[in-house]
């Protein structure tokens, strides 16, 4: 079993930063990939940035690109996601999720893990 909680959500205006952290317990394995999710009011959930654990290659939707960093450290056993240049419609609850063997990390019915998530809200 694998659990994740999230931390670092909060409020923040337009063109400000936010780190959010997703730590991890329990069994996890190299071959794991880390994905970042958010679901804003009324709408499904997306996909926003995903690491795999070994090798480090990640992942953006096309939105957040430039903007959006996710990284892992290790020995700390957390991932990490900083946004900066927020916009108004980042605004959204953030999820992290986990999941063994995923060839598409942007497909959420790929992971099998996930957090509660962490609200993020940036003003205009």
């Amino acid at each position: 079993q694998v659990q994740l909680v999230e931390s670092g959500g909060g409020w923040v205006q337009a063109g400000g930063s936010l780190r959010l952290s997703c730590a991890v317990s329990g069994r996890t394995f190299s071959s794991y990939a880390m994905g970042w999710f958010r679901q804003a009011p009324g709408k499904g959930r997306e996909f926003v940035a995903a690491i795999r654990w070994s090798g480090g290659r990640t992942y953006y939707r096309d939105s957040v690109k430039g903007r959006f960093t996710i990284s892992r450290d290790n020995a700390k056993n957390t991932v990490y996601l900083q946004m900066n240049s927020l916009k108004p419609e980042d605004t959204a609850v953030y999820y992290c999720a986990a999941g063994d063997g995923i060839l598409i990390p942007s497909t959420a019915s790929a992971y099998v893990y996930w957090g509660q998530g962490t609200q993020v809200t940036v003003s205009s």
